[in-house]
């Protein structure tokens, strides 16, 4: 299949066929529900942290300055990103987990997995057409949001997907960047919260090549660590350098064409959108310090226990009883494994929806 190409015929106007995927994601309910999904800080603790909107927004703008300085399809990035969380279930990834764990002990081998979900939601569960389900997207961009960066074999896929997304290949180059800007955008902005939540602090985190070469920058413009501006400048110039160093350590590599590239990069070839290997490590040794000063923070996993409880509480009710599930779920149930849609409908919840829902069923105030 062509990488503009669609499941089902659709008709042509002013837009190219990347841009028409773009504005069919951010019209879909579940593109919406972003705005109150965990990134990492529960949503109501405050106005100022990341959402799973905001996260997708920041994604997105990073794609398109990487897409469009080494000459990929700027708006093919931009809607992989957009779409590329879609997936995602209330309370973070703990809520992922939790939903796999529930699926799995009830003997669903296949149990939960997030990039999975983003791709059913648009080929199965947003509606918009009367005659088949889903968006009706571009191979290119569902190619995008099924792989991410690398080659996406799953025992839960048929060889229906192997056959069409070719499994063993790498995505196009602009999910490629979609993958690297994702990072780009959590390691910055999650420094950026927990700063501001009073988690973490930059002596923290200085052991850090990276971070400690940033902070003297930062430093250098005459600004003093702790203050507000020094977190600002801190966070805009770890991107600037991030997204800089990715292109110049990429330019070469990128095949010089403007036609959107899939199922091309066999597994078995490096990536041609990557960091050079010394900044790579370095960004590993940053990602685990925040996992142990930030991500098991008691006052995170805390949090993260609560939405923990919440679905699985959620999903031993709705299984228990199915007439918990609205008027379309039940007549899912009907036709579809019980546990699976339940997993849809818990997956599809705002962190507030869940707790509410939770708290109503339980009886609590």
């Amino acid at each position: 299949m062509h990488c503009t190409e669609r499941f089902h015929p659709a008709i042509s106007d002013f837009r190219d066929p990347f841009a028409r995927d773009r504005d069919r994601v951010i019209h879909t309910s579940s593109f919406r529900r972003l705005e109150y999904k965990t990134q990492v800080f529960i949503n109501h603790e405050g106005d100022y942290f990341r959402t799973r909107l905001t996260h997708s927004l920041e994604v997105s703008q990073i794609a398109r300055s990487i897409a469009n300085a080494l000459g990929c399809h700027e708006t093919l990035a931009e809607t992989i990103a957009l779409a590329h969380d879609l997936g995602h279930t209330p309370f973070g990834h703990v809520g992922g987990d939790t939903l796999d764990a529930c699926l799995k002990d009830d003997g669903n081998e296949n149990g939960f997995e997030h990039n999975f979900q983003s791709f059913r939601v648009v080929t199965r569960l947003e509606k918009r057409y009367a005659s088949f389900d889903g968006l009706n997207l571009t191979f290119a961009t569902l190619e995008g949001i099924l792989k991410h960066s690398y080659p996406y074999r799953k025992p839960f896929l048929t060889q229906w997907y192997d056959e069409t997304f070719g499994l063993d290949f790498h995505p196009s180059l602009e999910a490629m960047i979609v993958d690297h800007a994702d990072e780009i955008a959590y390691i910055s902005h999650d420094i950026d919260d927990g700063i501001q939540y009073g988690l973490i602090t930059f002596d923290d985190i200085l052991e850090n090549g990276l971070v400690a070469h940033i902070d003297e920058k930062v430093r250098n413009e005459g600004l003093k660590r702790g203050t507000k501006l020094h977190r600002y400048r801190f966070v805009g110039m770890l991107i600037s350098h991030l997204v800089t160093e990715l292109i110049e350590a990429s330019r070469e590599k990128v095949p010089a064409t403007d036609t959107v590239l899939c199922r091309t990069i066999p597994a078995s070839e490096p990536l041609p959108i990557a960091f050079e290997k010394e900044l790579a490590t370095e960004l590993k040794r940053l990602k685990k310090l925040l996992f142990e000063k930030l991500y098991r923070h008691e006052r995170i996993v805390s949090k993260m226990h609560a939405g923990k409880e919440c679905i699985r509480k959620l999903y031993a009710a709705l299984k228990e009883d199915e007439n918990l599930l609205p008027a379309g779920f039940r007549e899912r149930v009907e036709k579809e494994k019980k546990e699976r849609v339940i997993a849809d409908f818990i997956a599809g919840m705002s962190d507030r929806y869940a707790l509410m829902r939770y708290r109503e069923i339980y009886g609590l105030a």
